[in-house]
């Protein structure tokens, strides 16, 4: 009796293991294509991306940089201190989107240029994602904002 009650136990264990390898297997197959790596505008100089890998850039719009072209095509300068990388968005930009102010952008790098698929803004005077602070600070031009 024991032999089938140690016998039942090991099975169950072997079962619970083969779901939560299972269950992490498909955890991650779901999540590849929903990470998103941050870079700031340094790290993509240094060390440009693949033209097929989606990433975040941050840092602060270029001043002068702000460019409209024709249709819905945005040209600007993202901008970490240290380096400016041009970026392309076609659509509607944020309110809150302007020179000088903290930005995060989605897309890809390609040639030279980030194509932005999505362009996030901060959310009030003082907000600015921690990336891009971080950043910023990295760069040594990182200001704190007066309260």
């Amino acid at each position: 009796m024991k032999s089938l009650k140690k016998q039942r136990r090991i099975q169950i264990i072997a079962v619970a293991i083969v779901a939560l390898v299972a269950s992490t297997a498909l955890i991650g197959y779901a999540m590849r294509d929903g990470i998103n790596f941050f870079r700031a505008p340094s790290q993509i100089m240094a060390e440009p991306p693949a033209p097929n890998e989606v990433f975040r850039i941050g840092g602060l719009v270029e001043e002068g940089s702000l460019k409209r072209g024709e249709g819905q095509t945005i040209r600007f300068n993202v901008t970490d201190g240290g380096a400016s990388v041009p970026v392309t968005y076609a659509g509607v930009l944020p309110d809150l989107f302007e020179e000088n102010q903290g930005m995060v952008g989605q897309g890809r790098y390609i040639d030279g240029v980030f194509e932005a698929t999505e362009i996030l803004a901060k959310h009030d005077e003082t907000y600015m994602p921690k990336e891009v602070v971080d950043a910023l600070k990295a760069q040594g031009v990182y200001q704190e904002p007066d309260s």
